[in-house]
């Protein structure tokens, strides 16, 4: 995919800001302008959206128009919390952040 920086399945987890500024970094380096990071390297926390590292995560991406897309089955995860699954939804909608199952 061109464009498109692929992270693989296994690795640090993403848990700060700083930690999404790296990928951005990379996805830079590499001339792309998305990230794809499988949901295993999302740190739980992430998915707590009290703890705020989601928002700060997707921020990062925002702010510096890296278009991120997260791979991966969230399913029992939206079933455990609405406010998650509306959070989705809504990013869903847009065009900088995507939650998808698989890459087509």
């Amino acid at each position: 995919m061109t464009g498109v920086l692929v992270l693989p399945a296994d690795g640090p987890r993403l848990r700060t800001e700083q930690d999404a500024l790296d990928v951005i970094g990379e996805v830079w380096s590499q001339d792309a302008h998305t990230a794809v990071v499988p949901v295993d390297r999302l740190d739980e926390g992430f998915w707590t959206l009290s703890t705020r590292i989601a928002g700060g995560i997707i921020g990062r991406f925002t702010v510096y128009r890296v278009r991120l897309v997260v791979v991966g089955d969230i399913s029992a995860r939206l079933a455990a919390s609405e406010t998650l699954s509306a959070f989705v939804r809504e990013l869903n909608r847009g065009h900088e952040v995507s939650f998808v199952t698989a890459l087509d």
